[in-house]
């Protein structure tokens, strides 16, 4: 395996209500979690979002109502998932501005202060748009010289996303094998927060990457805008941005 790992690399994929970061729920996840030493442990787990799932969604993933009655909450499984997640990077497919933002709005609907944040985040699709701009399927079928059987399903796709980045790895020699290395390389801008609503420039400026105000210096606009800080708080953003904002608003506290 070409991969090189100093501590376990977590897989993973969700299965959703939808796709709205801070009010869709969670009702599949898979995570596969190699080890440095190659052992790899699988596991995946329904859960009921306690609210209903969209027929739109359940056409991509197959999952209905009915299916996840008698299932545990994200509440009831949050503390387990935490320690699993502890101490391990993360990779997924698309992860960057999706699962794990997602993920990130359910350990807080939880009151599970578990920082997402402080893994290093490998996400194979900015590998892949880097290399050769698809889809997962077209990407498994690329790197792997397989069908995708089974894919929306939480499991199918996950193995998929970690098949699909070790042969990346063996397909290009310039892509690092380091995970360090390798979470700088699979991320399309250098991101303050999860999402990359703040990324850094080369001074290293927190700078908005959205909006009205895009391109432009964080701590300027807030300095001219002070309400700009209260629409961000008020606003449909996930708690990981929110945080990002609020270290800027506490810095410049700090300075006068």
């Amino acid at each position: 395996m070409k991969l090189k790992l100093s501590r376990p690399l977590v897989f993973f994929d969700l299965e959703t209500t939808g796709t709205n970061i801070t009010t869709d729920r969670i009702v599949e996840i898979s995570l596969i979690k190699l080890m440095p030493d190659g052992t790899i442990h699988e596991k995946t787990r329904r859960l009921n979002p306690e609210m209903h799932i969209p027929e739109t969604a359940t056409e991509i993933h197959g999952i209905t109502d009915e299916d996840v009655a008698d299932k545990p909450t994200f509440r009831q499984v949050a503390n387990s998932l935490a320690q699993l997640l502890t101490g391990c990077d993360i990779a997924g497919y698309n992860s960057n501005r999706f699962d794990i933002p997602l993920l990130d709005q359910e350990f807080e609907r939880a009151r599970i202060d578990f920082d997402l944040s402080k893994a290093r985040m490998i996400d194979v699709q900015t590998i892949y748009h880097k290399k050769e701009p698809r889809t997962l399927v077209a990407a498994y079928r690329y790197y792997c010289d397989k069908e995708l059987e089974g894919a929306h399903g939480a499991l199918a796709d996950t193995r998929a996303t970690m098949e699909v980045l070790l042969a990346q790895l063996e397909k290009y020699d310039d892509v690092p094998c380091d995970v360090g290395a390798l979470a700088e390389y699979a991320s399309p801008n250098r991101n303050v927060d999860i999402m990359g609503r703040l990324i850094f420039d080369e001074k290293g400026r927190e700078i908005i990457n959205f909006g009205k105000h895009k391109g432009q210096v964080a701590e300027e606009i807030l300095a001219k805008e002070p309400g700009y800080y209260s629409w961000i708080m008020q606003g449909d953003f996930p708690r990981n941005t929110k945080n990002a904002f609020t270290r800027i608003m506490l810095r410049m506290k700090n300075k006068k």
